[in-house]
């Protein structure tokens, strides 16, 4: 034992001598995301997906909402022309450039995940920031709201609120996506700023006689907004899915002509049976996206939590 603690008091003086200091919690999650094989999968993947989305106006080979002669005088009711010269992955049902068409699609799909998702924390910050800070009636009424929201499964909720509108488009599926994640981002924040509130420094602050308003955004919030960020990727991966299945049902954007991997899916259906890759294609791309996203989050929540710091 003794010659244990020997050598961990020379490793003690050997770092203090040579000026190391210790590094921050995001550092050192980082280093950790690092050598975890999972998250660099996840961080490829969504490098790849927002690279593509960011550049996908000029990495397409043709117009993708311009119809081509070559492919429609070769479209018929029980044909769609596959790969040609020119054409990578052939025609869609209507004679556009299938493989441009897939390509601008994943920047109207990162559009839709990111705003609804963007939507659904701005309004879980709101609730959940209000029901952490002031606590008493206000938490009460605000949770049992959250759990109604609950107590619906994700899809049926998304789907009673896209039904409310006279007529869906891109927007619509935007807000019925993003109050599906209102409810996790609201118990998350609320639950993580009760924790704030019997920490140290917020007593410490509180027995000074620091204004609540400056407590509560200086010490409270700031703190405690770490899961929501990481829930927040992992938000992200089921907005793409969500607002897929919005479109698969037909409660999607409504405008054939843009073009958005869900809504493609949903265009697929009538002529699976001419041509499945149609639907092959967009449904591929949803499911990777979605993995890496949630491989990152996954990655993301592992390394910021305490218990695995090494």
């Amino acid at each position: 034992m003794q010659v244990l603690l020997d050598r961990k008091k020379r490793r003690i003086d050997k770092l203090a001598a040579a000026g190391e200091g210790g590094t921050s919690l995001a550092k050192d999650a980082l280093k950790r995301m690092m050598r975890n094989p999972v998250a660099v999968v996840g961080l490829v993947i969504v490098a790849l997906f927002v690279l593509l989305a960011a550049f996908a106006p000029w990495l397409t080979p043709k117009d993708p909402y311009k119809p081509y002669p070559e492919l429609l005088e070769n479209l018929t009711v029980t044909h769609i022309p596959g790969s040609m010269p020119g054409f990578l992955l052939g025609s869609d049902a209507d004679g556009f450039d299938f493989f441009s068409r897939l390509l601008i699609a994943s920047q109207q799909t990162l559009i839709v995940a990111v705003l609804a998702t963007l939507f659904g924390l701005l309004l879980g910050l709101i609730i959940g920031g209000l029901a952490g800070a002031l606590g008493g009636w206000v938490d009460s009424v605000l949770m049992r709201l959250v759990d109604v929201l609950l107590s619906l499964p994700a899809l049926i909720l998304a789907v009673s609120i896209a039904a409310l509108f006279a007529r869906s488009n891109q927007w619509t599926v935007i807000i019925a996506v993003g109050m599906v994640s209102v409810p996790v981002f609201a118990r998350l924040l609320r639950g993580a700023m009760l924790a704030q509130r019997e920490s140290d420094h917020v007593l410490a602050a509180t027995a000074l006689g620091v204004k609540r308003s400056t407590i509560v955004f200086r010490h409270m919030l700031p703190n405690a907004l770490g899961p929501v960020i990481v829930q927040a990727t992992l938000t992200l991966a089921t907005a793409i899915l969500e607002a897929a299945s919005l479109s698969y049902l037909g409660l999607g954007d409504q405008d054939t002509f843009r073009a958005e991997w869900g809504l493609m899916l949903a265009q697929a259906q009538r002529v699976f049976e001419v041509k499945p890759s149609l639907a092959f294609f967009p449904a591929g791309a949803i499911i990777i996206v979605a993995l890496g996203f949630t491989l990152l989050g996954e990655s993301m929540r592992e390394a910021l939590d305490p218990k695995n710091r090494r």
